[in-house]
């Protein structure tokens, strides 16, 4: 038995953050605003996963309310939403994501994402994919004050 679930998120892009994205500090002037460390890819990764069982979105489960997860790492959300994944008897086929911001640049980053992604959910590089694309400098993007993430995963029964 197969499930899919799809993951989207939004982070304001400010001065004084770093820019975490797919668990990697990425050199840029601005990073995203958040309660955790705000990586979007991740977040949406998360929301992904939580769908695909039916358990709702990572608000549900870390909300930004609760000082518990006060600058947590988004890592440690993804071990916890892929536990939660497990614990209903599935496992992860593949991840599709697409960042869209304008700057800076993801390329040289990609593998290093995709290494974290894949360790934390015992994947293969092969198995979590990641794009990025401008939005030719339209909208909260293009002006550089927001980054968004898709995602969307398929799991099976096993």
């Amino acid at each position: 038995m197969y499930r899919i679930g799809q993951g989207i998120d939004f982070h304001q892009l400010v001065e004084g953050r770093d820019l975490i994205l797919g668990g990697v500090k990425i050199p840029h002037h601005k990073g995203c605003l958040g309660h955790s460390d705000a990586d979007v890819l991740l977040h949406a990764i998360c929301d992904a996963l939580l769908g695909s069982v039916g358990l709702g979105d990572i608000g549900q489960h870390f909300p930004d309310t609760d000082l518990a997860f006060k600058n947590i790492d988004s890592k440690v959300l993804l071990r916890r939403s892929y536990n939660m994944v497990r614990e209903k008897g599935y496992w992860i086929v593949n991840i599709d994501s697409t960042l869209l911001l304008q700057a800076p640049k993801i390329k040289p980053y990609v593998v290093q994402m995709q290494e974290t992604i894949a360790r934390i959910l015992h994947l293969s590089l092969e198995d979590v994919s990641i794009k990025a694309t401008t939005t030719e400098q339209m909208s909260f993007v293009g002006r550089e004050e927001g980054v968004v993430a898709l995602a969307n995963v398929l799991i099976q029964k096993y």
